[in-house]
């Protein structure tokens, strides 16, 4: 083979796209950044290669959730570059991701076309010296940048390799470190000198840094300082040192040599590693000293500051989980990865049994038989840890027939963590953390699963408390709502309530639909002040009253009348707003009244939409003799009545006008042959990202010509 096509071969895809990394790190000046590729069945972007920054520091970013509030998913979900102009932006826009990097940087995160596997990111990070915005230039290059690797992405022979750590590589050609010269200027200097790579390793030591270190030079060279030396191996010296790097500016700490020598370190970053100068403290500046034990360096591990940020990042994601589904599904995304383990399962305490809410990496058979184990039962690791409160960690199958030679073998996993999830001495449930081989938990990783149960119990019980209340809220409010639709001839119906997307889901909006005889019908949409228990309660009172009146014979006018002097009476301290509509199918009109509610949206058989125009009275529960006028309105076949209530169309930032103007043109360009797509269809026309404000209520009725409708009309129960 010739030396080109030796070349050629060696060139692999995870290679050229090392290259590409670094080529886009040296053209844009950024100081580090990394690769992330899109994990399809996981549904997570996982990094595969970084550079410019210590491997250790980008732990608990290796797997990011598609579906997390992070630049990195954002950039690929939305298809668009992201930027961060420092740390105010990084707080302000994603404050979880910011609790866990509190250092002063930029970063940018643009996505990788492709298409299913191929997707993917790249990331990267700059000195808080750049401006807080990318330049046409910078931006140009790294998009270039993305689209070459998203090219050799779709170009490579099957989707990539997701390796168990991310690859480093060299990203600004640094080429030899230590040469003659610099070691002999480097000497020459009073106190000592470390030269430092961009994973932290030191690469010189003069003999000055090595006596005042305590040291040997040949012991030091290639290790981490705090690493190298016990001493050293403290969070705050450490984080000392992740601000000089992710910052790219100059710092300075004191720190105790035991038994009493004071040293000042100052740490000089740049592009291609860090200068640290090394001089004793002066003798003013010393702090007091307060004994230190040397702690020895942790086998298998160290404990750093890098863990302490993971588990604040970890706590920050808990904090946002709001069910028990998003607390099972947040613990799969961003707790199995950092541990590098294969299998979860999440269980809750519920009537002396555990019952399994979640798990991952488990059979379903075994999950059926791991289902409602007895809670007092000291046969399994599971209920010894609960009645114990301590967590266990089992290093294989032998050390788990040890330590429970009781417990049956189900899942044919190899290691263990058993993490009792307790509050205030009561237990809420257990998680189990297992591999699919042996694994010897190391002193760092049992201290951060142990802190890591407490959160995971907190957030379990709020979740659990929350999936009770949501539960109740839905019973409550489906059991207010009208069970279901009548089927009229002439009549196709439609109908919808969304609870806002924040709080008790549970609100005072309401509709109902009233067949009076077989050519009239009566409608009705109106909104309790509110979203509370009292709300909904006040609603299903008003619904009755006005159930009742219309079912009676009374006009719209006199059930708003009617029910007003009800609602005075009872005299809530919430109002009501309501729209009341009599259809008259033989007649081919429709007469309304309103008690200051919105009007509704008329689409006529030309396709015109416009709001109706009705004269409003006060609102339910303000005074007993208020009137309400009456409107009436020809009614032709294939006309569309839209009522709604604020929620629909109040948007914050957006006057509600306009609004309603652009529902009125969405629907005059829309048919009515799924009246139910429709409501679907306007509630995204509004609110695209389902994050209403508000709760909503919708009703669509549409005359039509023939009996036929009876079968679309059959019975719906609104979602």
């Amino acid at each position: 083979m010739s030396r080109h096509g030796e070349r050629s071969a060696a060139r692999t895809p995870e290679r050229a796209l090392d290259e590409a990394l670094a080529t886009a790190v040296r053209r844009t000046g950024a100081s580090g950044g990394g690769v992330y590729v899109l994990d399809e069945h996981e549904r997570a972007l996982c990094l595969v290669v970084t550079g410019g920054l210590p491997a250790e520091y980008a732990e608990p970013w290796t797997r990011i959730a598609l579906a997390a509030p992070d630049p990195v998913a954002d950039a690929v979900r939305e298809n668009r570059l992201v930027w961060i102009g420092g740390l105010e932006d990084l707080a302000r826009c994603y404050p979880r991701a910011a609790a866990a990097l509190p250092y002063r940087f930029c970063m940018a995160a643009a996505p990788l076309p492709g298409r299913g596997a191929r997707r993917g990111a790249l990331l990267l990070l700059w000195p808080a010296a750049h401006a807080p915005y990318m330049d046409a230039c910078e931006r140009a290059r790294m998009t270039h940048a993305a689209h070459r690797m998203g090219g050799l992405l779709q170009a490579a022979d099957g989707p990539p390799v997701i390796p168990d750590r991310p690859r480093l590589v060299d990203v600004h050609g640094q080429g030899e470190q230590g040469s003659q010269a610099v070691a002999g200027f480097a000497e020459r200097l009073p106190g000592g000198s470390l030269a430092l790579d961009t994973e932290g390793r030191i690469t010189l030591v003069t003999s000055g840094a090595a006596r005042l270190l305590g040291g040997d030079a040949a012991q030091l060279l290639g290790r981490p300082p705090w690493r190298a030396l016990p001493w050293l191996d403290e969070p705050s010296y450490a984080d000392k040192y992740r601000t000089a790097l992710l910052s790219q500016e100059p710092t300075f700490f004191h720190a105790l040599r035991p038994p009493a020598t004071w040293l000042d370190f100052y740490f000089f970053p740049g592009p291609d590693g860090t200068s640290v100068r090394i001089v004793e403290t002066a003798l003013a500046d010393r702090p007091p000293v307060v004994p230190v034990p040397i702690r020895p360096p942790t086998v298998g591990g160290h404990v750093g500051v890098s863990r302490m940020y993971q588990l604040m990042h970890l706590s920050a994601a808990l904090t946002e989980a709001v069910g028990v589904r998003d607390v099972v599904d947040l613990v799969a995304a961003e707790v199995l990865p950092v541990f590098g383990a294969q299998g979860l399962v999440l269980s809750v305490a519920d009537a002396g049994r555990l019952r399994i809410t979640g798990h991952r990496g488990y059979r379903p058979e075994a999950v059926e038989r791991l289902d409602g184990l007895p809670l007092d039962t000291a046969l399994t690791p599971a209920g010894q840890v609960i009645a114990r409160g301590v967590p266990s960690f089992i290093t294989d199958p032998d050390d788990m027939a040890r330590s429970y030679p009781q417990a049956p073998r189900i899942s044919g996993k190899q290691a263990w963590a058993f993490l009792p999830l307790i509050v205030s001495g009561r237990p809420v449930g257990c998680c189990v953390l297992s591999y699919d081989r042996p694994h010897a938990f190391t002193a760092d990783e049992r201290a951060v699963l142990t802190s890591l149960a407490g959160l995971i119990a907190q957030a379990m019980d709020r979740a659990c408390l929350y999936d009770a209340k949501h539960q109740l809220a839905h019973s409550l409010q489906q059991a207010l709502l009208p069970r279901s639709l009548p089927r009229i001839a002439g009549l196709d119906v439609a109908a919808c309530y969304l609870p806002a997307s924040q709080g008790m889901d549970i609100g005072g909006d309401f509709y109902d639909v009233i067949r009076l005889d077989r050519h009239t019908v009566a409608a009705v949409i109106g909104d309790v002040q509110g979203h509370s228990t009292a709300a909904a309660a006040l609603m299903g009172q008003v619904r009755t009253a006005v159930h009742a009146h219309a079912t009676a014979g009374a006009g719209p006018d006199q059930v708003l009348a009617r029910t007003n002097r009800v609602l005075t009476d009872l005299g809530p301290d919430l109002l009501v707003s309501c729209l009341s509509a009599h259809l008259d199918l033989t007649g081919r009109r429709v007469t309304l009244a309103s008690a200051g509610h919105l009007p509704p949206l008329m689409r006529r058989p030309d396709g015109h939409t416009a709001p109706l125009t009705i004269e409003p009275g006060p609102l339910l529960g303000i005074h007993a003799g208020a009137q309400y006028p009456l409107t009436t309105v020809p009614l032709p076949l294939n006309t569309l009545l839209a009522l709604y209530t604020d929620g629909l169309v109040e948007v914050p930032g957006q006057e509600t006008d306009d609004t309603t103007a652009a529902l009125a043109g969405h629907l005059s360009r829309t048919g009515a042959a799924d009246l139910d797509q429709l409501i679907d269809d306007l509630v995204h026309q509004t609110w695209p990202q389902g994050r209403h404000t508000d709760d909503i209520a919708v009703l669509l009725l549409h005359t039509v010509d023939t009996p036929a409708c009876d079968a679309v009309n059959a019975a719906r129960r609104p979602e």
